[in-house]
């Protein structure tokens, strides 16, 4: 069902998203005509890195990407009902 790739810069210190996190996606969706979903889907990346974040000092990235990886899957399932290989990178600064 395609591939989506999230790449989204964390804040190390402070668990935070910087940024708007950059979708890329191939044989999915067309980004052009689907802004509405990538808006719910930026709005889910920032929520789940910034809840599972909020308590853990140091980040464990592992467990965040595979979070992550998880909860945009069943997302994207639901609202597509298509399942694509998701790829989470996570850049510490």
């Amino acid at each position: 069902d395609g591939i989506f790739v999230v790449i989204t810069i964390v804040d190390s210190q402070t668990g935070k998203v910087r940024n708007s996190p950059d979708i890329i996606s191939r044989g999915f969706i067309y980004l052009r005509e689907s802004q509405e979903l990538l808006r719910q889907v930026r709005h889910l990346i920032r929520k789940t890195v910034e809840e599972a974040t909020a308590k853990m000092h140091p980040i464990n990235m592992d467990y965040v990407k595979n979070l992550l990886r998880e909860n945009i899957g069943k997302f994207l399932f639901q609202k597509t009902k298509r399942r694509p290989m998701v790829l989470t990178v996570l850049i510490e600064v």
